[in-house]
């Protein structure tokens, strides 16, 4: 599938153009159905950190995360969680260690 601004190969004089059809041009440029509403890059973070930890129906909470917090913090506590392999709740955790480098910030 192609997004915007890829390049699209342009065939030389000497080749023929093969026309398609308005319906198989507009196929290449389908938005997903739960990107549907992302039109910034924190909410496209925000999205990604609620599928990477399996918690899509608080999508909206990490996609204010994203918004309002530090990059650095968002991308410490993930990293923390995909490294617990064992985690019962990943949110839960991801949520405490969030909790816990805010903390860490604060004090010093």
């Amino acid at each position: 599938m192609q997004k915007v601004g890829d390049v699209i190969n342009v065939p030389s004089q000497n080749q023929k153009i093969a026309f398609q059809s308005v319906g198989d041009v507009i196929k290449k440029y389908q938005v997903k159905e739960d990107e549907k509403y992302v039109s910034r890059e924190f909410q496209q973070y925000g999205y990604d950190l609620a599928s990477e930890l399996g918690d899509l129906k608080n999508t909206s909470l990490y996609i204010k995360l994203a918004k309002i917090t530090s990059r650095g913090l968002l991308e410490t506590a993930r990293s923390f969680v995909k490294d617990a392999i064992n985690a019962r709740s990943k949110p839960r955790l991801f949520m405490w260690k969030l909790t816990q480098l805010k903390k860490g910030v604060k004090i010093k």
